[in-house]
């Protein structure tokens, strides 16, 4: 019997009881065509444009295993210091269910291509936790129903649902962890840190986007919970596609303060899965599954094994790239910055924008200044994500250029860039357009200067009486009638000149 009652609060919670977790991540692989058909996976096609027999499973058809997924199914193996098997197979999955039009999924059961791996992640405070990888396997994608005439958009109260099969049959990675014990109160910020590590290692591979927002990687978050001084795992429950990193942490935390209320109230952990409802970071009841399903597998008699070839598969090793953490650790050592600073560029996603600003000819620190400021703060006023912005790397250079050869000043260059961001054109479009030029002739310098100086006379006499801090005072009122377009420092310099005072 399940008894409802309140949440706990997360503290609460820990002080009882330690979290068990297991991460199931769903890949979708960026090949042209499909895993068993050559079918297009080209997103954005007319509904069912994008089938054949054979991803339709009509009588008859026959799958050939695509060899771009199998590739990348072991690069992603071999980066997640996985074993990569010699011999392995597809099994069919049975099932029926409405987005799956063979009513079987071509998966891989006790055959996986990949096992007994681990990743790397790092945390917030720079602390490392392993998270041990159980397997990765090739299996297809389902289609996509929608459900209509409801008000939530599931199928319960819907009137009619529509399939769409276009994506059944994409190829897909399912990467399972083994159970991540030991997190304990930092289970939530593990699991997210997981789930950003993995993205950034499968974008690195160059396997897929991995997009969480399209549906091209997605989490479903097994947790339970165990009595403190245990070493028996609770009864666990299984929270479906969680499609971000800020969902995954929120999905953690809340299963731990429900399975703890629960657990506190006497009750029990029902065995189920369950849907994440992204606007208020809580979990619902989808489908019980108190005993473990009998999906029927057995070995898919329309495909030959998959046999890598061990001279393949060192190729393969030695071509990976570099990968994430060594590719950080080395960019934090060149640009001279601390662990703490390169987590936050990473919290803030800016990696990548800032390495191509600075090859496209920026310096580091100027990269490094327009991403983690003027552009973040747009990003999260805005509620996107830096890569969402409409502005490249290109631009961003382009201005910081402007600002080394003395074109731009700083606040002209944050007008510059929320005019790209406005979508008025590439940088010099907008300091054409706008008249953003810093005001560099010396005579309409020293026109403002002479008029700054007549207009404040006692801040004048103030400053040749020796007081030479006030020269901000003057020296603002030069850029109020610029409109903020002199430099700043030849206008103290010009000041100071015509009062005979020397900084010094």
């Amino acid at each position: 019997m399940t008894v409802t009652t309140d949440l706990v609060s997360y503290e609460d919670a820990l002080a009882s009881y330690d979290p068990v977790m297991g991460l199931e991540v769903h890949v979708e692989l960026g090949t042209r065509t499909k895993m068993f058909c050559g079918c297009s996976t080209e997103l954005g096609a007319e509904p069912n444009s994008q089938t054949c027999p054979t991803c339709l499973g009509l009588p008859g058809s026959l799958p050939v295993v695509n060899a771009v997924g199998v590739e990348s199914a072991i690069k992603i193996g071999l980066a997640l210091h996985c074993e990569i098997a010699e011999w392995c197979r597809f099994a069919r999955k049975n099932y029926f269910y409405p987005d799956m039009p063979k009513n079987f999924q071509t998966s891989q059961y006790d055959e996986p291509i990949a096992f007994n791996g681990y990743l790397d992640v790092q945390l917030e405070d720079g602390e490392v936790f392993r998270v041990e990888i159980e397997r990765a396997h090739m299996e297809e994608d389902t289609g996509k129903s929608t459900h209509v005439g409801g008000a939530t958009g599931r199928i319960h109260g819907a009137s009619h649902s529509l399939l769409d099969y276009n994506r059944a049959g994409i190829p897909l990675i399912e990467i399972v962890t083994k159970p991540i014990v030991g997190a304990g109160d930092r289970a939530p910020e593990v699991a997210k840190a997981y789930v950003a590590e993995l993205r950034e290692l499968i974008r690195a591979l160059g396997v897929s986007e991995a997009r969480m927002e399209m549906g091209q990687m997605r989490c479903d978050v097994n947790l339970s919970l165990m009595p403190k001084g245990s070493e028996t795992f609770g009864t666990r429950s299984e929270t479906k596609n969680v499609n971000s990193l800020r969902s995954v942490e929120r999905a953690v935390r809340f299963e731990v303060q429900r399975h703890a209320a629960v657990l506190g109230d006497g009750g029990t952990i029902v065995q189920e899965t369950r849907h994440f409802h992204e606007d208020d970071g809580t979990t619902t009841s989808g489908r019980v599954k108190e005993e473990a399903e009998d999906y029927r597998y057995f070995p898919e008699p329309d495909l030959v094994p998959v046999a890598p070839s061990r001279e393949w598969v060192e190729e393969l090793r030695a071509a990976l790239p570099e990968l994430p953490r060594v590719r950080r650790n080395r960019l934090r050592e060149e640009w001279g910055i601390s662990e703490h600073d390169m987590q936050s560029i990473l919290n803030a996603g800016a990696i990548d924008p800032i390495v191509a600003t600075i090859e496209a000819g920026a310096d580091p620190v100027s990269a490094r200044k327009w991403w983690m400021g003027e552009l973040a703060r747009n990003a999260n006023e805005s509620g996107r994500s830096l890569d969402e912005l409409p502005i490249t790397p290109e631009q961003v250079a382009r201005v910081t250029a402007l600002v080394v050869d003395g074109s731009l000043n700083d606040k002209l260059a944050r007008q510059v860039i929320e005019g790209v961001l406005a979508g008025e054109g590439d940088p010099d479009a907008v300091v054409e357009k706008r008249g953003l030029k810093v005001v560099s002739d010396e005579g309409a310098l020293g026109v403002a200067v002479d008029e700054a100086i007549a207009g404040n006379a006692a801040i004048a006499d103030k400053i040749r009486g020796g007081k030479v801090a006030a020269v901000g005072a003057l020296v603002g009122a030069v850029m109020k009638a610029t409109r903020g377009q002199a430099d700043a420092a030849r206008v103290k310099e010009l000041i100071l000149e015509k009062l005979g005072v020397s900084e010094g």
